[in-house]
């Protein structure tokens, strides 16, 4: 007697189902089915045996149980090299079962939905699906797991070819199983963890189920090997709409680059290099925010932004591109919500760097981050996103009065920039533009001398910020001496009293904010 082969396919992604379908019925394979997938493939013409009619037992429970049965799981799970079993199938009139093809109900999609509800989040738990995934997987000598439509052809290409699936293919596919049923369970557990409901934003475990979603040149140097995690289920917050492949490199950058710029409402344009900003600035259009980030440095420029990337918070426009692809300019990356309409093809039609930049469509939907991690010392510091900024109403005023409302907005711009410059960090700032920047010093005086010499006769009667408190009254004397007007900081040092009495002094407004915006 010839035994029938059989295939259960159970599927929430339908992509490809009816082809893969299709072809093992050509095969000689009978399909089982249930459900909605079931109700697909008739209406297209396929012959399906319904799960039921295998179980001898009706769904119920508005469809939670109806792959849960022995007549499924003994029929995936049962060895065929042990006579017993089969025997026992026999027995029970149970048939084998040769692939399962199974995509679970999108959890992680539904629970990343705004405003989704917890009861249509919690209806999205597949429970029957990952039993069967895990049976075909454990059982996996015996049987062939596809949990995604990625896998459908290359089932199919070994039994055209061989009659048979291979076992190193099998394995493959259950491992692929295995990590499946490993990201969805974890999802549904951070779901779920304890504090959530409560508001904590730190948990007691972190589980880390990370695909890779591009595989990069190389890291940070050529002699190392690097890629792009996400987490299972999440879209990447971004999508390269233009030029040569993206680098390790570049992310960091781009990252930097557009999470400075989207921290403005006005049109602003950050220019990052080595992911700190050497030049931003705010403006009532794009392409003057454009201009104004270029002449954040002195001339002889443009010695930094060279070869830097662009973070631009609106779309940009052909009137900005022109001016950004201008003789003498370089950028690798250009980042920005989206690109209007030639934007593309006036970059494709410059010759050298303009046919190999990077454009790069940021999602802002997309781009939230609930912690920060970073490998070291063995382990994984995790950290909140730093989403805090300098509240305009509960600010302290504590030398030289209250500055006047212009000064007032750089030196809120100020501190935002500042925020996003590696510490220790100065920012100077006039006209909502950044002119001097300093950033990562060994100390904070080193920093201020760093951004003022970049500033120039520019500092006069500009703003400067501070990302940590002023130690000592000497950088007060300094940004004085270069004709700083008011300066912002969080305050908190032991010597408080003293630089706020040297700042009275020599006539320039301090300003508190209470918040500290350390970047390491």
């Amino acid at each position: 007697m010839v035994r029938i082969k059989r295939a259960i396919i159970s599927v929430y992604d339908k992509a490809g189902v009816e082809e893969f379908a299709r072809e093992l019925i050509a095969l000689g394979f009978e399909i089982v089915s249930s459900g909605g997938t079931a109700r697909h493939m008739r209406g297209r013409g396929l012959t399906v045996t319904d799960v039921e009619e295998l179980t001898g037992f009706p769904e119920m429970l508005d469809g939670r149980v109806k792959t849960l049965h022995p007549h499924v799981h003994a029929g995936i799970l049962a060895r065929r090299d042990k006579p017993q079993h089969l025997e026992q199938l026999i027995k029970m009139k149970v048939a084998e079962v040769d692939v399962v093809a199974v995509n679970l109900y999108p959890f992680q999609e539904v629970c990343l939905r705004p405003g989704a509800a917890e009861e249509e989040v919690i209806e999205n738990i597949d429970v029957g699906g990952p039993a069967m995934v895990r049976s075909a997987a454990k059982n996996y000598q015996s049987v062939a797991v596809a949990t995604s439509p990625d896998h459908y052809p290359l089932i199919v290409d070994e039994l055209k070819k061989h009659g048979e699936v291979s076992p190193a293919t099998k394995r493959l596919l259950a491992k692929r199983a295995f990590e499946l049923c490993s990201r969805y369970d974890a999802a549904i557990a951070e779901y779920l963890r304890e504090g959530r409901a409560a508001g904590a934003r730190l948990a007691p475990d972190i589980p880390l189920q990370l695909e890779r979603r591009l595989v990069l040149r190389y890291g940070e140097n050529p002699h190392q090997e690097a890629g792009l995690y996400a987490e299972a289920g999440r879209p990447l917050p971004f999508e390269q709409v233009h030029g040569k492949e993206i680098s390790y490199n570049n992310i960091l950058d781009m990252a930097a680059a557009w999470e400075l710029a989207a921290e403005f409402k006005r049109p602003s344009c950050a220019i990052v290099k080595h992911t700190n900003p050497c030049g931003c600035a705010s403006a009532g259009g794009l392409l003057r925010a454009y201009q104004l980030a270029c002449q954040g440095e002195l001339p002889p420029a443009p010695a930094s932004r060279f070869g830097g990337i662009i973070g631009l918070n609106q779309p940009l426009d052909q009137a900005t591109a022109a001016e950004i692809i201008a003789p003498g300019s370089f950028y690798e990356v250009i980042v920005a919500p989206e690109f209007e309409p030639g934007v593309a093809e006036m970059f494709a039609g410059r010759k050298g760097w303009g046919q190999n930049v990077r454009l790069v469509r940021a999602k802002a939907d997309l781009w939230r981050e609930a912690h920060r991690l970073r490998s070291a010392a063995g382990g994984v510091l995790v950290q909140t996103v730093d989403d805090r900024g300098a509240d305009p109403t509960k600010l302290d005023f504590v030398a030289g009065g209250r500055p006047d409302q212009a000064m007032l907005d750089d030196l809120l711009f100020g501190f935002t920039v500042v925020k996003h410059v590696k510490s220790n960090a100065i920012v100077v700032a006039r006209g909502l533009q950044a002119v001097g920047i300093g950033a990562g010093q060994m100390n904070r005086l080193a920093s201020v001398r760093l951004a003022l010499a970049q500033a120039g006769d520019r500092a006069r009667g500009a703003a400067l910020a501070s990302d940590g408190f002023l130690p000592f009254p000497d950088n007060v004397d300094e940004a004085a001496r270069a004709g700083i007007k008011a300066i912002i900081q969080p305050g908190g040092s032991v010597k408080d009293a003293e630089v706020f009495k040297r700042a009275g002094e020599l006539g320039v407004a301090m300003v508190l904010t209470g918040i500290r915006h350390f970047r390491h």
